[in-house]
């Protein structure tokens, strides 16, 4: 079962860093903070782009769920 679980954790792992890296540049957190290179006008995301924002969101809460699973089980 273990062994299973980190298999999981590894495709995971592999996937999350794909949906970042797919991501657009310069429409994340530093950008709010900074305000460079943007409009004043705050948008909101729709489409692809949404669907990614939204499926990061699954895979990260997923894979920390799978990690506080298997170091509870170790």
């Amino acid at each position: 079962m273990q062994t299973t679980l980190l298999i999981t954790q590894l495709v995971l792992a592999v996937l999350l860093v794909l949906l970042i890296l797919v991501q657009e540049r310069g429409s994340g957190l530093g950008e709010a903070i900074s305000g460079i290179g943007g409009s004043p006008i705050q948008t909101q995301k729709r489409g692809a782009e949404k669907i990614l924002a939204q499926s990061t969101i699954v895979l990260v809460t997923l894979f920390l769920g799978l990690s506080l699973a298997l170091n509870f089980i170790q």
